[in-house]
């Protein structure tokens, strides 16, 4: 397996809705033409940031369409299958196949607290559903389950396990599962306010759910790192991490912020889907501040 074209920054995709609330396929076709002009490496499509869990089956299979049918074989795709069933995992998994997309990705069985035998049993259905590659996604801070370093190490036992993305807190899980995984393992960071010490302790590649807000400020802090000049990607973590306690700040959803700020960077791709909240009154305001900090710190880092 090539695992070069999975490192870099690959931003998780938000939801593209019209302005009756549908999930659009202009809109989705272009905010995908936006990013790839930004020149991030892939797309994560139909995570958390995708507003999956709030989605039928369709809606998510006509986003996973639309962004393949504008950007296979021009970035790498990676599609999160997680549903709260086996069978409806399946069914997007082989879809994404079906679309040509380069691998798959699924977080654990949400709602029911259940043993560790049966995320292993629902994970292992979903690879074996396909030929395509599978990355875990351990975000334990919405699933409840904190991926164990044995279920890691059993799943590793597949080939078809090329990777994790890891968006628990302590970045000592990032260097746990490099030092298991070794060489032939992707670790992603998955918690974007830690990006630059992710990296540095020993992940490959970074899915973010803010990179899309401010792609410039992530493309910039991987040259930082790549390169060697820690101080700036220090400097840089910080403007960063200003701008997402400023996104998390308002009252709404960090996505409707976000969806917003887009608004004002020339981008319309519509509102959340409750329950999110949307962000409304004088916090709009704030988002034109929010905003302009991003285009400072993009003028700042400009070489």
């Amino acid at each position: 397996m090539e695992l070069e074209k999975f490192k870099g920054i690959i931003p998780a995709f938000y939801a593209c809705y019209d302005d009756a609330g549908e999930v659009s396929e202009n809109r989705t076709k272009e905010f995908c033409n936006y990013l790839f002009e930004k020149g991030v490496k892939g797309l994560y499509v139909g995570g958390s940031s995708g507003e999956c869990i709030y989605q039928n089956l369709d809606e998510r299979k006509a986003t996973l369409k639309y962004v393949s049918e504008t950007l296979k074989g021009k970035l790498t795709l990676i599609a999160h299958v997680g549903a709260p069933s086996t069978r409806e995992s399946v069914i997007l998994a082989k879809y994404a196949e079906e679309l040509g997309y380069d691998a798959l990705s699924a977080i654990p069985p949400i709602y029911f607290k259940l043993p560790e035998s049966s995320i292993d049993k629902y994970w292992s259905e979903i690879i074996d559903s396909t030929d395509l590659p599978f990355i875990i996604y351990n975000i334990p801070q919405t699933t409840g389950y904190s991926l164990s370093m044995n279920l890691f190490k059993k799943m590793l036992e597949n080939k078809k396990v090329i990777g994790v993305k890891n968006s628990s807190m302590p970045v000592m899980d990032i260097e746990r599962f490099k030092a298991c995984g070794g060489e032939n393992v992707i670790v992603f960071n998955g918690p974007d306010e830690q990006y630059v010490s992710g990296r540095l302790i020993g992940a490959d590649s970074g899915i973010g759910g803010t990179y899309a807000a401010m792609p410039e400020l992530f493309l910039q802090a991987e040259e930082f790192v790549s390169s060697g000049n820690f101080t700036d990607a220090r400097r840089i973590q910080t403007d960063i991490n200003d701008i997402i306690i400023a996104l998390c700040s308002l009252n709404g959803s960090m996505y409707s912020a976000i969806k917003e700020l887009l608004k004002l960077r020339g981008l319309n791709i519509g509102s959340v889907r409750g329950p999110l909240e949307e962000v409304s009154g004088e916090d709009l305001f704030k988002i034109e501040g929010i905003k302009e900090s991003i285009d400072q710190a993009i003028l700042k880092y400009r070489r």
